[in-house]
């Protein structure tokens, strides 16, 4: 072999190295999921399984471990985008509900009585709207992958029927994240208290709070009966959509190949977090939720169309204020999306 050839090698192998590295130490040994909450709640549930679907299909080439409870922001799911950014979380299930404080228009579904029901929840996800929103969050660094569910808002407490607006009048109630349920509240003439789930549940038991508003399989899941929480009335005054995300340099490392397989993984848990969500509800004239509700002794009071309407009335004007805020033409295009859906 001659000196020329084998300097040729050695510079070849020399080249090759690096790449060798990279592609050794492309994947990390874990990557973090957040989300808020824990098993057996939907919400959590669907975050689980996204991430076993990855790590399974992956081979555990992408080892992804999830992390309940927000603990990696110390609880505080507000943070999660942030501590995502930061690189800090990998993977996320998020609310937008919990997000709307860094992402202003995704306030638009927390409008009070925007969204009738889930038949016009899923048209204004699938409309512009919805891809328009995946894009705002995708300028933030975060790639979008799928949507979820956290559910209908229902309202609980452990003083009276809920049924008019004169109702909450006085009652303290807990809510989680965004100046506009503050709002909402104070015009209904309650007193809410804002404070992270971690937070809820001594709360409810200590009476800091007398109620919270939260979906009805979160209330059963988190044994919410058994914290004084004795009425409950579905009012349906807000739905909050679920976007299961990844960071933006995370999506970045994988391969196209990889990419696919961790978006398609969230495609399939959002499709099985939502079916988790509405079971129990109605759909398929499965009530079984309400009658574990019953079973439990809770009393439940399903207000009427022409009840919600009173309560439309009495928050409109909040509606104005925030839509103004997330932006007229947004707002009217989702109302379009949910006329034509209704």
């Amino acid at each position: 072999m001659s000196l020329i050839t084998t300097r040729r090698g050695a510079l070849a192998a020399g080249l090759a190295l690096p790449f060798v590295a990279r592609a050794q130490t492309q994947y990390k040994p874990e990557y973090k999921m957040s989300v808020v909450g824990n098993r057996p709640i939907p919400f959590a549930d669907g975050a689980f399984k996204w991430a076993e679907l990855i790590t399974e299909r992956s081979g555990g080439r992408i080892n992804v471990k999830t992390y309940p409870g927000s603990q990696l922001v110390g609880g505080d799911q507000t943070r999660e985008m942030l501590a995502m950014r930061q690189g800090v979380i990998d993977f996320c299930v998020y609310s937008t509900i919990n997000i709307s404080p860094q992402v202003k228009e995704a306030a638009l579904f927390q409008l009070p009585f925007l969204l009738p029901n889930h038949r016009a929840f899923d048209a204004l996800l699938a409309s512009d709207v919805g891809r328009d929103f995946f894009k705002v969050l995708e300028a933030r660094d975060v790639v979008p992958l799928a949507w979820g569910e956290n559910g209908f808002r229902e309202i609980s407490n452990s003083k009276r029927v809920i049924r008019t607006p004169a109702d909450l009048r006085g009652l303290k109630i807990r809510f989680a994240a965004g100046n506009i349920f503050k709002d909402i509240y104070e015009s209904l003439g309650a007193n809410p208290v804002q404070m992270s789930f971690a937070d809820l549940q001594p709360a409810l038991s200590t009476g800091a709070v007398d109620g919270q508003e939260n979906p009805v399989n979160l209330f059963l899941a988190f044994r919410m009966d058994t914290l004084a929480q004795k009425h409950l009335s579905v009012w349906n005054y807000v739905n909050d959509p679920l976007v299961f995300a990844a960071g933006k340099q995370v999506m970045a490392q994988f391969n196209a190949a990889d990419q696919a397989l961790v978006r398609e993984c969230a495609l399939e848990a959002g499709r099985y977090e939502i079916g988790v969500t509405r079971k129990g509800l109605g759909d398929n004239n499965d009530r079984s939720a309400f009658e574990e509700l019953t079973r439990r002794g809770v009393e439940t009071t399903v207000l009427t169309d022409a009840e919600k309407r009173a309560f439309a009335s009495a928050t409109r004007p909040v509606f104005d204020k925030w839509a103004a805020t997330i932006g007229h033409d947004l707002v009217q295009k989702a109302e379009r999306v949910i006329r034509a859906a209704s």
